[in-house]
């Protein structure tokens, strides 16, 4: 058996990192088909852990940057791939500048679920830089993120993202391709940046904030729920009901009320 085998089994997963290794060699071949790494492409992976994508997106791009937290599993990718083909930033990725990676970035990672959501909203910082991201998550998560107004998953993370990417979810992942094996089913899913088609926010704090203030407590109208940020006024001024909830409006609806108040 060799060496880096025997250091994968060894490894004991770290709960405080939410880490479940996808070990399913069917999925890891599923996953490389889907993101279709090619020679050159600016490839970053988040969390390569026991390195189940690594060797495949290295051997198809060529070379690739990744973004770990864990000391012992960086210095297992460290003693098993030459800097040659991995550049490895040992950072927290929700702290991380992906700025400092370039242009054209194409992300993948399988996202530990206690930060999914805070990492999405981190990545979609740097979407100017992205030409896609490819990310394992929980599938309610990517219930969410794939949402249709005036639905129970429609919420926050559903207009921040759509604002943003096109969202698809590609295939179901179920627990036990993964050690260890969560307690519910993950999703792949593929965010591309809207680019040109992207809706023009003028003021995107603002936007995060009407969104943010909206959802905060689901069962609040309008009224209630964004009295802090504008008045009915201006809420009636872009045909939007002040007695509506925040999960009734779509993201076009949100765009043309920050725009009215930036």
């Amino acid at each position: 058996m060799a060496t880096s085998e025997i250091e994968r089994r060894r490894h004991v997963p770290r709960r405080r990192f939410g880490q479940h290794f996808l070990v399913d060699p069917r999925y890891v071949a599923r996953i490389l088909e889907a993101v279709d790494p090619c020679p050159g492409d600016n490839i970053v992976e988040i969390g390569p852990g026991l390195a189940a994508l690594t060797a495949g997106l290295i051997e198809r791009a060529g070379r690739i940057a990744a973004v770990e937290i864990d000391r012992d599993l960086s210095a297992q990718l460290r003693a098993n791939f030459p800097r040659s083909a991995l550049a490895l930033h040992e950072a927290d990725a929700l702290e991380f500048d992906f700025t400092q990676l370039g242009e054209g970035l194409r992300i993948v990672g399988n996202l530990p679920y206690n930060i999914s959501s805070p990492m999405l909203f981190h990545v979609a910082k740097f979407a100017d830089r992205v030409r896609d991201l490819h990310v394992m998550l929980q599938k309610e998560v990517v219930a969410r993120m794939t949402a249709e107004p005036a639905t129970p998953d429609y919420g926050r993370l559903t207009v921040t993202l759509q604002a943003t990417f096109r969202v698809t979810r590609l295939f179901v992942i179920p627990p036990g391709a993964f050690r260890p094996p969560p307690k519910v089913d993950s999703a792949f899913v593929r965010l591309v940046p809207l680019g040109d088609a992207k809706p023009a926010i003028a003021d995107e704090a603002l936007f995060a904030r009407i969104v943010a203030a909206a959802f905060g407590q689901r069962r609040k109208t309008l009224r209630n729920a964004l009295a802090s940020v504008c008045d009915e006024a201006a809420m009636r001024n872009v045909g939007i009901d002040p007695g509506a909830r925040g999960e009734t409006l779509s993201v076009s609806d949100y765009v043309r009320l920050t725009e009215a108040l930036a």
